[in-house]
């Protein structure tokens, strides 16, 4: 195994502190790693610009790395193209449902097809709990910017969608 197929593999096992179900490899945060000989340079994109955790992350993408044995590395972050909720991976999507949020659905058109900037309507959301798409949105945000909250009207339960973005 090389050392960025192995890097790669460590950052498998680094938790997004904001939602520790998911590793940033899952998140799709992490977009390359490159092995420059004397470091690794292990490229990042945040889920978005003011993102609280965005040192966190760097931080702990550079322990593992360093824990391993696989440094001296450095943390680059690259902000466009912007980061978006189709780069989880279907990995991610289900350890997102067992965890106890509903995954966000696709969201990046098909060529050719332009952007709405407005006027949006609440997505229908299935129940990581019962699987029931009788939902409805209670609130548009959740415990963090990324989520928004929702209530299963079949099982009654609440539960957070990661919207997409």
């Amino acid at each position: 195994m090389t050392r960025t197929e192995r890097a790669w593999e460590v950052l498998g096992d680094v938790l997004d502190p904001e939602v520790p179900a998911l590793s940033v490899r899952d998140l799709g945060i992490v977009r390359d790693v490159i092995d420059h000989g004397a470091e690794l340079e292990v490229v990042l994109t945040p889920t978005y610009s003011g993102c609280p955790a965005t040192e966190v992350i760097e931080q702990s993408v550079l322990s593992a790395i360093e824990s391993e044995g696989l440094g001296p590395a450095r943390a680059t972050l690259r902000r466009a193209p912007a980061w978006t909720t189709d780069w989880i991976t279907e990995e991610g999507k289900r350890k997102l449902n067992e965890y106890g949020i509903a995954p966000p659905h696709h969201v990046l058109p098909d060529a050719g097809v332009p952007i709405r900037i407005f006027g949006r309507k609440a997505d229908q959301v299935a129940c990581p709990h019962c699987g029931s798409t009788h939902t409805e949105r209670t609130s548009a945000f959740g415990s963090t910017a990324c989520k928004a909250l929702y209530r299963c009207l079949a099982c009654r339960e609440p539960f957070e969608y990661f919207k997409p973005i």
